[in-house]
């Protein structure tokens, strides 16, 4: 398992995420259609950016926990029962916090 690549790859990953964070908030700000009937649609709209915002968020804190876990050496080992995490767990959830058995 190549530790610097998964980094990399994190961080990537968070550099898009926080992207779309700012994009969902700059849109979030927008004021509401002068149109009572169009305010209906921007209502929703409004709905799903904070929706998506919020996964976003989550998104983002969980890729900070991993890079942290990378930097104190702790990567790849179970919170729970302290096994090692499959890499291809890893390679497919590279935030996962357990192994496959503590996470079913």
């Amino acid at each position: 398992m190549n530790i610097d690549a998964i980094a990399a790859t994190l961080r990537g990953r968070l550099a898009e995420v926080q992207a779309e964070i700012a994009r969902l908030e700059q849109a979030t700000i927008q004021p509401l259609s002068p149109k009572f009937a169009d305010q209906v649609g921007d209502l929703e709209e409004l709905a799903t950016n904070e929706g998506l915002e919020v996964a976003h968020i989550h998104e983002a804190e969980q890729i900070v926990a991993a890079l942290a876990r990378i930097e104190a050496g702790e990567y790849g080992v179970c919170s729970n029962c302290s096994a090692d995490i499959a890499p291809a767990r890893l390679a497919a959830l590279p935030t996962a916090t357990r192994c496959i058995k503590c996470a079913a």
